[in-house]
């Protein structure tokens, strides 16, 4: 009787653990893409082999456990990487650059979560943009991301956000609202640089082929640190204001975005002043998605980025091919140009122009598997 009433206990206990384990799930997932590029910066040509040109390599673990009642935990561990030469993208020092937060998800209120996350503005420009806000080659990611001597000291859309708080509405007939808070975080890659808090909200509409964003942010003063400068510059508190337009017409889709970036008046005699780095900016681009057959897309997208105040304003347009061999591998060629004007220095993320007023010419052949 004694075995039987612990062969019992035993049954019962592996029922609950396996309920325990039906309830919750951890998932491994990730992208390693690597690409050839040919790049023509400024008269001087180079070929190099890069990583992330249609999709940042990354891996991740996410997971949720069912907590009743509708609510969820939630979390999600992403990192990044160069799959060219295996090291971390864009900072050595952060293992889970991409995402790393963790939080509580219900079916009828929304989503709440906590740590490193994408930024609303993110989530509005992301279905707008043919190339997918890719760090590496989208024109539009590279606008906001590229080092300007104008621009220097007027803060950036950077996607993401150390020490945040962000709500995410469930889907309301359409609608979606999302608001973010973001503490002070101080970083030593690419730069060393101190961010001061951050706000940012959001709303998007999405229905009967037509999407519709409307964003805005402010982040609060910092300091960064760039070479050549003789000392640490003061970041000035910025305003970013965010409108992103889609509709699609059978296998098309249209895109268009606009951001403009206006900082604070910086203090007088301030480095920002003296330097001439406090000017706003504004990125307008318009594209198109083609979904040529089940398995090839055309994107194409031109825009303009324009320093406000200054002649400096750089103009290009790239064009994409993605050929899907399987739901899961795919091959892409992307070919693009720009040409800056006055005192622009615009490139792609990662390049370094030659010198102001140069024009940039870029071909890129890659592959990228999801798993």
């Amino acid at each position: 009787m004694r075995y039987v009433r612990r062969g019992i206990c035993g049954a019962a206990l592996l029922c609950v653990a396996g309920s325990a384990a039906a309830q919750s799930s951890v998932t491994l997932y990730g992208v390693v893409d690597v690409f050839g590029q040919y790049l023509n910066n400024g008269g001087n040509a180079s070929f190099s082999e890069r990583s992330g040109g249609n999709t940042g390599s990354m891996f991740g673990l996410k997971g949720t456990e069912d907590l009743g009642g509708g609510l969820k935990a939630i979390f999600d561990l992403e990192n990044g990487f160069t799959a060219n030469n295996g090291s971390f993208f864009a900072d050595s020092t952060a293992m889970f650059y991409r995402q790393s937060w963790v939080g509580l998800s219900n079916e009828k209120y929304g989503q709440l979560t906590f740590g490193r996350q994408y930024q609303p503005s993110f989530w509005i420009v992301y279905p707008a943009d043919p190339f997918r806000a890719d760090e590496l080659l989208a024109p539009a990611a590279s606008g906001v991301l590229t080092p300007d001597r104008n621009t220097l000291a007027t803060q950036n859309l950077t996607g993401r956000t150390s020490n945040s708080i962000f709500y995410r509405s469930p889907n309301m007939g359409g609608v979606q609202l999302y608001a973010m808070y973001g503490l002070s975080a101080t970083v030593t890659q690419p730069v060393p640089q101190t961010t001061g808090n951050m706000l940012d909200v959001a709303a998007s509409y999405t229905g009967y082929g037509l999407y519709a964003g409307l964003g805005y942010q402010y982040m609060h003063p910092g300091t960064a640190t760039y070479p050549g400068l003789p000392g640490p510059l003061n970041l000035l508190g910025t305003e970013h204001f965010t409108a992103a337009l889609a509709y699609r017409i059978g296998i098309v889709n249209l895109q268009a975005l606009y951001v403009y970036s206006k900082p604070k008046d910086a203090a007088p005699h301030s480095l920002a002043a003296l330097a001439g780095a406090d000017h706003p900016y504004s990125l307008a681009s318009f594209g198109a998605t083609i979904q040529a057959t089940s398995v090839d897309t055309v994107e194409v997208a031109i825009q303009e980025r324009n320093a406000r105040g200054v002649h400096d304003n750089t103009p290009g347009f790239e064009i994409g091919y993605d050929h899907n061999l399987s739901k899961r591998t795919t091959v892409y060629m992307r070919a693009g140009y720009m040409k800056n004007n006055g005192s622009a220095t615009m490139s792609w993320s990662g390049v370094t122009v030659t010198g102001q007023g140069t024009s940039q010419t870029l071909a890129v052949i890659g592959m990228t598997h999801r798993f």
